[in-house]
């Protein structure tokens, strides 16, 4: 166990009670590198994670490095910390001379690394109850920030434990998607914006931790017989057929085309296709005494996913790489 385990804790801790606020600015790089990684950050992980009010976050941000030192040690510690967790992403994303020099530097200001704590901590915050009932006299903007963090919280939880085959933990809520509003999102095309992109992850996890997650962390079948399979496949169509246009086009060609018109909407089509097809793989490959493997159609929803997995690493110069999930995801549909 003890070569598991190291004695002192994983990450560096910068943050002291005894050294407070001041002692987390120390240590913040320069304002220009700080600019490259959260333009990072913005341009490569929002997309996925649309959580962050931009507009505020940006007046937020200025007004920060607008402020002396001795204001910076006396200012608001949720935005310092939200500033770290934006360069521990962005880092991840960014050349570096060498890959030990990635790793520091991303470790050093990672702030967003366990995810069973970061599910323990959105369940802490209140973030998996309906906003308008904790908290019913916020603003609705910051309902909406609720909302959107915590549905971070949740699809990250759902597909990591398709891939690990463990339980899921982000189960108890009563959040609803009907109440994300779009109010905010300028749309892209065809209906698609953050907003609807955040929706179709939310309503495709739903399903998926039930359906998908549950039986596997169990070792349990995920389709009783071939009828239930012919049922379960036609409700994930339904699903991805109610999706709007762009999120379900997927050839490269289109996606090609689509990411020389929005790369944001790319990203995210590519990330919400894989997760699809992966899940309809697991589906159509679940095997028992009740029910065969359908080895066809197995091959092909394999191949739509692993497709997306060297179309997002072609068209996003390697960036795939970076994210776990679809790299995973990726090894296991070869």
């Amino acid at each position: 166990m003890s070569n598991l385990f190291k004695a002192e804790h994983p990450f560096s801790n910068y943050w002291t009670h005894q050294g407070g606020l001041a002692e987390v600015i120390g240590v913040l790089p320069s304002r220009e590198q700080a600019d490259i990684l959260v333009a990072k950050f913005f341009d490569a992980v929002d997309p996925v994670y649309p959580m962050i009010h931009r507009e505020t976050f940006e007046d937020d941000y200025a007004h920060f490095w607008s402020m002396n030192t001795q204001e910076r040690t006396t200012g608001n510690g949720c935005l310092v910390a939200l500033i770290f967790v934006m360069l521990a992403m962005g880092t991840q994303f960014v050349d570096l001379p060498s890959p030990e020099e990635k790793e520091q530097t991303a470790e050093f200001y990672n702030a967003w690394a366990f995810a069973g704590i970061l599910q323990r901590q959105a369940y802490a915050l209140g973030l998996n109850r309906d906003p308008s009932i904790v908290t019913p006299h916020a603003r609705p903007e910051e309902m909406q920030q609720r909302r959107k963090v915590w549905q971070a919280v949740f699809i990250q939880d759902a597909f990591l434990s398709v891939i690990i085959k463990l339980p899921p933990t982000v189960t108890h809520t009563d959040v609803r998607i009907a109440d994300l509003t779009d109010e905010e999102d300028a749309p892209f095309e065809h209906g698609a914006t953050d907003t609807s992109f955040i929706r179709s992850m939310w309503e495709l996890a739903s399903v998926v931790q039930g359906t998908v997650c549950t039986p596997r962390s169990l070792d349990r079948a995920i389709c009783q017989d071939s009828a239930d399979r012919t049922r379960l496949v036609a409700y994930f169509q339904k699903i991805y057929m109610s999706l709007p246009l762009p999120f379900r086009t997927f050839n490269e060609t289109a996606i090609c085309e689509l990411a020389r018109r929005s790369r944001r909407l790319a990203r995210q089509t590519l990330f919400l296709t894989s997760n699809y097809y992966h899940c309809l793989m697991l589906i159509y490959a679940d095997e028992h005494k009740s029910v065969a493997c359908d080895v066809k159609m197995t091959m092909e929803a394999a191949h739509k996913a692993i497709s997306s997995y060297f179309l997002f690493h072609t068209i996003f110069d390697g960036e795939a790489g970076v994210w776990f999930h679809f790299q995973h995801r990726a090894f296991l549909e070869a």
